[in-house]
């Protein structure tokens, strides 16, 4: 922790914290928009000011636990990082490519190197405006202009509707009858970028995507699931890409046919990414310490393989990138973690729009607690893989 941070007595985040305590310390900074269902059980909370992003949730009122990760140290801070502003956020509005000769993260001509990286305003520090609200839902909006590394300039048109989702439609994405037993909030983010300059957009200029990041608690009881379509390499791809920062160790990776398990305690900084073919729609997470089993679905357009490549070097295949990832945090280059968090992340396909067209991608996360032995249907019916399965596949 920084001095300032010390000084103030704060953390980097306040895992275990009430949904009321994240939101008034929020609110000490920022403006917090709440979106609650009937019960007021099920809530969220979202900053207008950081591209109207989802910051928490929680599926049992104020005093409930406070399911995103918020970084506390950073917005009591006041003051504003160069390169990128972590602050937190169960679902933020990102857009790819992060790295490559299309990247919108690099300047034309500099090193693919930290040094360079800088995240766009417009995805950073900069506001969405709202548009209109209602007691479960709320819509933002937003134009700006990126430029990528190849000197492509894009004019966008960012619509942004969250919304909270009724049992019923969650119970439905999950695939079972409702279990009275578990608390649940479920919610979405239904993104939508157009092309609102006067050129096309091409692959021999480049293209961008829409990229949904989720940022949650880490604790060493955590471990993040992502089921895979099982077969062959060569006509599905890789199972996993999983040497972003230097090869995952194996004991906090474990590679199955059609289960991957990735830890989530915020201690070793790894990623992995997950190919279209591969793909199945659905990220997951259990966090056995506080029994919470946390869901994260997205639209995957049918036979769809164009996703921009996000790694930082110039690429002999810039359409060849993930559809999804797990991002585990942990210190930086022998110094402190960002976090520390973990992220469960999704990306649209790479947006070949004419002027005016557009593209839509849905991010949904559902958290729910409760007796394990119902946590385990639906663990069984959504990611194919029991609790025990779970917490036992990596070493402790």
């Amino acid at each position: 922790m920084t001095t300032l941070g010390a000084s103030l007595g704060l953390a980097h985040s306040a895992s275990g914290a009430t949904f009321a305590d994240d939101v008034g310390f929020l609110k000490k900074y920022t403006e917090v928009i709440e979106l609650s269902d009937a019960s007021g059980q099920a809530k969220v909370a979202l900053a207008p000011a950081y591209q109207g992003r989802i910051m928490t949730s929680t599926a049992q009122g104020d005093g409930g636990l406070s399911y995103g990760w918020i970084n506390r140290e950073l917005i009591a801070s006041r003051q504003l990082q160069p390169h990128i502003n972590v602050f937190g956020g169960e679902d933020r509005f990102w857009m790819g490519p992060e790295g490559g000769q299309f990247s919108i993260f690099f300047a034309k001509g500099v090193p693919f190197d930290f040094e360079h990286w800088f995240t766009p305003a417009c995805l950073d520090t900069e506001p969405f405006f709202l548009v209109k609200k209602s007691a479960s839902a709320a819509t933002f909006a937003r134009e700006f202009t990126l430029t990528n590394y190849s000197g492509t300039v894009f004019h966008v048109k960012v619509d942004r509707t969250v919304r909270l989702l009724a049992p019923a439609a969650a119970w439905r994405k999950i695939g079972l009858p409702a279990l009275p037993s578990l608390k649940m909030v479920a919610f979405e983010s239904d993104n939508k970028i157009t092309n609102a300059g006067k050129q096309p957009w091409t692959k021999a200029t480049g293209l961008v995507s829409i990229w949904i990041l989720g940022m949650f608690n880490p604790s060493p009881q955590t471990t993040i699931v992502v089921p895979i379509v099982a077969g062959d390499d060569a006509v599905l791809g890789k199972k996993v890409t999983a040497d972003y920062f230097g090869q995952v160790p194996p004991e906090r990776l474990v590679v199955k046919d059609s289960v991957i398990f990735f830890k989530g305690d915020g201690q070793y900084r790894s990623k992995i990414g997950i190919g279209p073919k591969r793909s199945r729609g659905l990220l997951g997470s259990y966090d056995a310490a506080h029994k919470v089993l946390t869901l994260a679905y997205y639209t995957q357009p049918k036979g769809v393989t164009d996703y921009v490549n996000s790694l930082w070097k110039l690429q002999d295949d810039p359409f060849n990138g993930d559809v999804a990832n797990s991002y585990n945090d942990g210190p930086v280059n022998g110094g402190k973690p960002l976090g520390p968090f973990y992220e469960l992340e999704s990306s649209s396909p790479a947006a070949a729009l004419k002027p005016q067209g557009s593209l839509r991608h849905v991010h949904t996360t559902v958290h729910l607690s409760g007796p394990e032995h119902d946590l385990d249907l639906v663990a069984r019916a959504t990611l194919g893989v029991t609790l025990r399965e779970i917490t036992t596949a990596l070493p402790k």
